[in-house]
């Protein structure tokens, strides 16, 4: 039996699986909380995509913010994707997985002079720009560094996409890109700026998307201002459409990347400009169902009003709850023949908004583990380590194969940069 958004995560008999391996051994093998992914989970969510663009000049860079553990990096390098980053600190992550810093996209409203720097000085492929004073700075370093930045745009269309206003990203309150109306006047300003290298447009509306209808409001946008930018004489090589396709957590229907892409093709075929070469940047669409989260089963605290399952597990380890009142699926790793009971799962960390779910029905007892699904992104990327409490171990299966991909953190590692203050 496969449960929803959890394509490799399957009941077999008693006991719940990923791939070939089942979930009782990895938390028995490796503790808890644990995320665990699944390799082939992610390699099939990329080959959408792939498929839709074969025989087109693409380039599909991976949004990293959604899980930058070095061996889902590996993954996606190995699979000829590039990497979308939003940081130095990303970059070094590509690096170390063996990514090429060609086929890296830099994106981000805050990136400093160093990050500037040391993208440059790496070879990164092109800045997504989101502001005139970024175009100032960028041009500055690169001249002093007697280098030539790529550059594209990133554009804000003014579109809703239909999401949690914290993943929004396209619309005229938000902090991302440059206004639409101005576009045309940056594009010009940019194009006479020492040092910058004009070469593409780029547009992201948001995260969790499951329409076409606002991709597609969003491309014809886009494509009225390349034919204007154009008209003045500046040749955009690239469109980058961003990424933002969104998944299944609970009855959420979006739609096949494959059928994504290919709607926004035929519109940019439709429009003569198939001879560009095109760029997604998804991230969650290809890791997010992919991943679990196991927790162990510390209490059962029945209330007046409320029972609560007490898990070790908790918000600084899977931040979506608490942050986006996200519903996450969940599924007890053995099923038992007692009567499920409806309760709030909750973790050990000292905050009210420390929930995983709420009003779940499960047949749990302590010691049992749970299954938080389609936790492969923004999970452990947004992991901390309030409370002291070291952030999760990592473990990625192919088929019945498991691999510790990250250790546990102890609480000496939490405090190995601090410094006592000195005795008297």
């Amino acid at each position: 039996m496969k449960l929803p958004g959890a394509p490799h995560v399957a009941y077999r008999g008693h006991e719940l699986f990923i791939e070939g391996c089942a979930l009782n051994a990895l938390a028995r093998q490796f503790g808890t909380p644990l995320y665990v992914y699944s390799r082939s989970a992610m390699l099939e969510s990329l080959a959408g995509y792939q498929r839709a663009l074969a025989g087109r000049d693409h380039l599909i860079c991976y949004a990293m913010k959604a899980n930058s553990n070095l061996a889902v990096l590996q993954t996606f390098a190995q699979a000829g994707c590039g990497f979308d980053i939003v940081s130095g600190g990303e970059l070094e992550r590509v690096l170390a997985a063996g990514g090429d810093p060609s086929r890296v996209v830099f994106s981000g409203v805050g990136k400093t002079a160093a990050e500037m720097c040391q993208a440059l000085a790496t070879g990164v492929s092109c800045f997504n720009v989101e502001s005139e004073s970024e175009l100032t700075l960028l041009s500055e370093v690169a001249q002093g560094m007697g280098r030539q930045a790529r550059i594209s745009l990133r554009v804000n269309p003014d579109v809703d996409p239909k999401t949690h206003p914290y993943i929004s990203t396209g619309l005229k309150g938000n902090k991302f890109g440059v206004a639409h109306d101005r576009a045309a006047e940056i594009y010009r300003h940019a194009a006479a700026l020492p040092g910058l290298e004009v070469v593409g447009i780029d547009c992201h509306i948001g995260s969790q998307i499951t329409e076409i209808g606002p991709y597609l409001d969003a491309l014809d946008r886009v494509l009225d201002l390349v034919e204007a930018v154009e008209a003045q004489g500046i040749k955009l090589h690239h469109l980058d459409l961003g990424g933002g396709l969104g998944i299944t957590y609970t009855d959420e229907q979006p739609p096949e990347a494959e059928t994504l892409v290919r709607s926004l093709l035929a519109r940019i075929d439709a429009r003569s400009h198939g001879h560009r070469k095109i760029l997604f940047e998804p991230g969650r669409s290809l890791v997010g169902n992919a991943g679990v989260l196991l927790a162990s089963v510390i209490y059962l605290k029945p209330g007046a009003e409320k029972n609560f399952c007490i898990v070790d597990a908790a918000m600084n380890d899977l931040m979506r709850p608490a942050m986006y009142q996200a519903w996450m699926g969940m599924a007890a790793c053995t099923l038992r023949d007692t009567p499920p009971v409806l309760m709030d799962v909750v973790g050990p960390v000292c905050e009210s908004g420390d929930w995983l779910g709420r009003d779940r029905s499960l047949a749990v007892q302590p010691g049992d583990a749970i299954a938080v699904l389609s936790a492969g992104a923004y999970g452990m990327s947004m992991a901390s380590n309030y409370n002291s409490r070291g952030r999760a171990a990592e473990v990625m299966v192919s088929g019945n194969e498991a691999w510790l991909i990250r250790e546990r953190e102890t609480p000496a590692e939490l405090f190995r940069g601090e410094r006592l203050l000195p005795t008297r």
